[in-house]
C-alpha cells in the first residue's frame, strides 16, 4: 500500500510538470530502486510515457538510490544538505537524470487546492501556508539565537568564539613552551652523561 502512495505520488509531480516525465523518457524501460530504511524497499520502471510504475519480477534497477535514515523530510523541505546523505549506483546518465529532478521538481500545491476550492481561494491558502511557514522559520531562528545568547552571557554552556579562540592560541602557545622545554631536558641529559 505504500508502495502504491508512493509511486502515486511521484507520478502526479512528474505529470504536473511536463518537463520532468519528458526528461524520463529517455530511460524508458530501465529500473530504479529506491532504498530508504526504515521504509520497504521502493522498486520502479520508467514508462514509455516517462512516468513510473512498479517493478515487474526481482531483475536489478539500472539504477540504486539509497537515502540514509531520516534524511526524507529533509528531502521534501528542500534542504541541500541532504542530497549528501544520498548514494547513488548504476547508470551515470540516469543518474543525472534523477539528480536533476530531485533539484528542480516541486509541489505546485496551489494547482492542486484549485482543483478544490477554486483559483481565488487556492491563491489565498497558498500565500497563507507560505506565510505561516515563513513565519515558523523565523520565530526558530529567533529561538535558537535567543538560546545561544542565554546560554553564552546569562548561563555560560557555551563559548563565545572570541573566547574559544583565546583559548586555542594560549593552549598552542603552551604546547610550543612544552617542546622547548622537552629539547632542553634532552640537551641537559645528554650533557649529563657525557
Amino acid at each position: 500500500m505504500l508502495e502504491r502512495g508512493a509511486v502515486a505520488g511521484l507520478n502526479h509531480l512528474l505529470s504536473q510538470q511536463s518537463w520532468a516525465s519528458e526528461r524520463l523518457k529517455a530511460f524508458a524501460g530501465k529500473g530504479l530502486e529506491v532504498r530508504c530504511p526504515p521504509f520497504p524497499e521502493l522498486r520502479l520502471t520508467i514508462t514509455d510515457k516517462g512516468l513510473l510504475e512498479r517493478a515487474q519480477g526481482e531483475a536489478p534497477g539500472a539504477l540504486v538510490v539509497k537515502l540514509k535514515p531520516g534524511v526524507l523530510p529533509l528531502l521534501l523541505a528542500r534542504d541541500d544538505v541532504a542530497r549528501s546523505q544520498i548514494e547513488i549506483e548504476g547508470s551515470a546518465d540516469l543518474a543525472g537524470a534523477v539528480d536533476y529532478l530531485v533539484r528542480n521538481l516541486s509541489w505546485d500545491f496551489e494547482e492542486d487546492l484549485s482543483v478544490v476550492f477554486g483559483d481565488v481561494l487556492a491563491h489565498r491558502l497558498a500565500a497563507g501556508g507560505r506565510a505561516f511557514a515563513a513565519w515558523q522559520r523565523e520565530a526558530l531562528v529567533r529561538l535558537a539565537e535567543n538560546l545561544a545568547e542565554y546560554w553564552t552571557e546569562e548561563r555560560p554552556l557555551l563559548a563565545r568564539p572570541a573566547d574559544a579562540e583565546k583559548f586555542r592560541r594560549e593552549v598552542d602557545a603552551l604546547s610550543e613552551e612544552v617542546a622547548r622545554l622537552e629539547k632542553r631536558i634532552e640537551r641537559l641529559a645528554s650533557a649529563a652523561k657525557r
